[in-house]
């Protein structure tokens, strides 16, 4: 009965490490896929309500300054070049990343 506990303790755990697994890398930093899904629905947001005018889309003030922008992205925010990683980031596919067949995307 103990070893059958263990061994149930063990595939929750590696079920759990593998889901955490998958990073999407970009200009030398990497985050999670869950935060790269969050930041294309507020990336999808933010263009629904009309928050940024065309002009301003490559901007990436507002979305940095957004409480709901994962914490991960707060060094990114910081970088030079920011609006442009932060739109390539929110052009991952992410069906394909979750398979791991896209090249920004490790850990599978």
């Amino acid at each position: 009965m103990k070893a059958a506990l263990a061994t149930i303790a063990v595939l929750v755990l590696a079920l759990g490490c593998t889901a955490e697994a998958v990073q999407v890398e970009e200009n030398g930093l990497s985050f999670s896929v869950e935060a790269v899904k969050r930041l294309q629905e507020l990336t999808e947001i933010s263009l629904a309500t009309g928050q940024q005018s065309p002009r301003l889309r490559g901007s990436s003030a507002s979305l940095c300054a957004d409480p709901m922008l994962p914490q991960e992205f707060l060094p990114l925010c910081r970088q030079r070049g920011a609006s442009a990683s932060l739109a390539r980031l929110g052009m991952v596919p992410m069906d394909v990343c979750e398979i791991c067949a896209f090249a920004a995307c490790t850990g599978c």
